[in-house]
């Protein structure tokens, strides 16, 4: 059996950053109340250059989404920078990450995974036509974020729409042996989330 839910945007919660230097729109998370969770995905509007929050025993990924770059600097590791649209690093919840913005404010996708309990893969993908979701071994949630366009479930009526700014939350049971179908245009920011 698969579940299929929509949020959007007024489904998200905004914080503020500790350091005051950019706001966070936690977009899901598990599980959904209290301070630890087993995976976190969020959009950041980096306003000003600073240092990340540290999440000792956190997996976490970056990717740009919009604006004119930041450059991460991750412990005493050669600086990354990421100007392209959908370019991604990942790094250690743990280092200590400052950020150099290298043309104004930016948006940054972000997913965090607890070590050792989810496993995550991001991905950008542009649709035009079909995509197929699969079931695994294990129990899989995808994540399906709309950057622009639309998608709808091919066969599935009953099933959320969604449009920019949306996500679809899949959560597949293991051995599903129908694919889920999604068509429509656009570009998405997909999350595979695996228990490990």
């Amino acid at each position: 059996m698969t579940d299929v839910r929509r949020l959007r945007p007024a489904d998200y919660r905004r914080m503020a950053w500790k350091n005051g230097g950019g706001i966070t729109t936690e977009i899901a998370r598990e599980p959904a109340d209290g301070d630890a969770f087993d995976w976190r995905i969020s959009i950041a509007q980096i306003g000003q250059d600073g240092d990340f929050s540290m999440f000792p025993g956190v997996d976490r990924e970056l990717m740009l989404l919009d604006g004119g770059g930041v450059e991460l600097v991750i412990g005493i590791d050669e600086p990354v920078a990421l100007t392209r649209r959908y370019q991604k690093h990942a790094f250690p919840g743990e280092a200590p990450v400052s950020c150099r913005l290298l043309d104004g404010p930016t948006s940054d996708f972000n997913v965090m995974t607890r070590r050792g309990a989810v496993r995550a893969e991001l991905i950008a993908r542009t649709i035009v036509g079909s995509m197929v979701f699969f079931a695994g071994d294990a129990a899989v949630t995808w994540l399906i974020h709309v950057a622009n366009g639309h998608v709808e479930f091919k066969d599935r009526p009953e099933a959320p729409q969604a449009d920019a700014g949306d996500t679809l939350i899949l959560a597949i049971a293991p051995g599903e042996s129908r694919g889920l179908v999604l068509t429509g245009h656009g570009e998405l920011v997909l999350v595979k989330l695996e228990r490990i």
